[in-house]
């Protein structure tokens, strides 16, 4: 290593002068505080915009990894008592419903069959078990981490039907659709896919039409409406006079995003705001929007909790059938009978939490999941056992994780 190149590496870790270190870290002290306050600030705001309003408020946040976000940083904590946050359906894993993942486990008992999929639907119970239940017996399933990572499986492995469970919403199903085109041209013959890919908003939608009045604004998902665009919630304001505002998944953007909804609630407007610019646009990623468009067509679906929704689902368009593992495979999707006691669906929905389950943290567990809300990384029911329940012990502002940068 040259002389040079070692002076400033002992400088970038910290074996620079004295003087230099010393004025590096003030900075760094001076960014936290400052950024501390600023969070302090923003909760000072939230506490006197609830004082003002002066009545129950239930935000709904729609996506699973707000609700971890949430939980992680201690924000619930920091709320006002009259703030109450509840989650929405916007875990993918968690509003699969129970017909579906019975057909993905029968999937993997076709002989010579190879279920690709992502991690978390591994776990989720279905009627007749689970994908990692049917691994255990001898089935062939692999958790891949993207769509083109199954078909690579299908390249090395030519003499195995390698079938990939297309699970997620606006934020997977373009990748999905890449590697269905990329298949085709290449004329990969033994790959195919199951999709299940959802759309978030007439989800909302249909939360809002089954009588979800009681919600009073929306905490909107950062990642889908990179894809979707902000105008995308444009139904839920105009149709439901609903506030709307999207949000990323550090904790300033959340609460800043969270006093926005409360001053709209406390005006009496119902607007759509965007909290997460420049990362989200207004018309999204038009790419990857066509990408989807030109692969799948919107159809009817069932959701856990939901029912089945109109043009909600994503399937494959008749052009693109003969990568559908459910025409090749003659797999049909019954309706799926949940636990009698699970309450993962009134969960979902916003009108139950999880300590209101009777086999919560007993019967249900992480290590022994009863239904899809305790698999699921980013389920409400998983972020309840490993974070406390709804308002843990009290937390200051100061005390939530920030960084410098």
């Amino acid at each position: 290593m040259s002389t040079r190149k070692a002076a400033k590496e002992r400088e970038d870790y910290g074996g620079g002068r004295s003087g230099d270190r010393t004025a590096r870290s003030a900075g760094l002290t001076a960014r936290v505080a400052e950024r501390r306050a600023d969070l302090s600030r923003l909760v000072a705001e939230i506490e006197a915009a609830a004082r003002a309003l002066a009545r129950p408020l239930q935000i709904m946040e729609v996506c699973g990894t707000h609700t971890v976000a949430i939980f992680r940083s201690g924000i619930r904590s920091l709320l006002p008592a009259n703030v109450r946050l509840v989650s929405g359906p916007g875990c993918p894993v968690c509003v699969t419903a129970q017909g579906h993942v019975d057909a993905m486990v029968r999937l993997s008992t076709i002989g010579g069959a190879l279920v690709a999929t992502y991690g978390d639907m591994v776990r989720v119970p279905g009627g007749s078990g689970s994908l990692e239940s049917r691994r255990a017996q001898g089935a062939e399933v692999r958790v891949v981490n993207s769509a083109r990572s199954a078909l690579r499986l299908a390249g090395d492995l030519p003499d195995r039907q390698v079938i990939f469970l297309g699970v997620g919403f606006e934020t997977t199903t373009p990748a999905t659709a890449a590697v269905v085109l990329e298949a085709e041209r290449r004329g990969v013959s033994n790959f195919s896919v199951f999709a299940v890919h959802k759309l978030i908003v007439p989800a909302m939608l249909a939360l809002l039409g089954g009588g979800a009045s009681a919600l009073d604004g929306f905490l909107c998902p950062g990642h889908v409406s990179v894809i979707i665009g902000s105008e995308a919630y444009r139904p839920v304001v105009e149709r439901y006079a609903k506030p709307c505002v999207i949000a990323g998944f550090e904790p300033r953007g959340i609460l800043a995003a969270l006093l926005a909804l409360l001053r709209q609630i406390e005006r009496g407007e119902a607007k759509l705001e965007n909290a997460y610019e420049p990362v989200v646009t207004r018309d999204g990623n038009t790419v990857a929007q066509q990408l989807t468009r030109q692969t799948f067509e919107t159809v009817p679906t069932a959701w856990r909790g939901l029912g089945v929704v109109a043009a909600s689902g994503l399937e494959l368009r008749e052009e693109h059938e003969a990568l559908d593992a459910r025409r090749r495979f003659g797999i049909e999707v019954g309706e799926g009978a949940d636990h009698p006691d699970c309450r993962c669906g009134e969960v979902i929905c916003g009108t139950a939490t999880p300590d209101q389950c009777p086999l919560f943290g007993l019967a249900c567990t992480p290590v022994t999941p009863v239904g899809p809300c305790m698999v699921s990384s980013e389920g409400t029911c998983s972020a309840w056992f490993k974070y406390g329940p709804a308002r843990p012990e009290p937390v200051r502002a100061a005390d939530l994780k920030v960084s410098a940068g």
